[in-house]
């Protein structure tokens, strides 16, 4: 009977699969990643085809995923200090990527091409209880 696996995670590039990887292999968990081959290759493709895609066997999902439960999601600042909401004061904010939608994916696509990489792109703060966005630097 052959194994069966179950994704347990997605993420958008593989150093951040790698992270996680290493940390259920430290709990014993056998961990293996799909598509971080081909998105290491072009990360531009990791959108279209869903993210590096972290698996483990069928009969270890359920302990997998009380570790990765158990791992900060939300952003932290240099001291490891939560990062808290500029307008609601929530500290359930996540870093992500402004390329996101057509319009920033073309400028990003324009700015590789003509050389000015970064044009659009930038790394935002965002709240997930109020959805307001911000920079740190004010």
């Amino acid at each position: 009977m052959s194994p069966t696996f179950k994704t347990i995670a997605k993420f958008q590039y593989s150093s951040e699969a790698q992270i996680i990887k290493g940390r259920l292999e430290a709990e014993g968990i056998q961990v293996f990643m799909q598509d971080n081959f081909t998105i290491d290759t072009d990360p531009l493709v990791s959108q279209a085809i869903g993210g590096v895609k972290l698996k483990v066997l069928a009969q270890d999902a359920l302990k997998a995923q009380h570790i990765l439960n158990g791992i900060a999601k939300y952003s932290l600042d240099d001291d490891g200090t939560p990062i808290t909401c500029q307008n609601c004061g929530s500290t359930k904010v996540q870093l992500y990527s402004t390329i996101n939608d057509f319009k920033s994916f073309f400028s990003f696509l324009i700015g590789f091409l003509s050389g000015t990489l970064p044009f659009y792109a930038k790394d935002k703060y965002r709240c997930e209880n109020c959805h307001y966005e911000f920079n740190t630097r004010l």
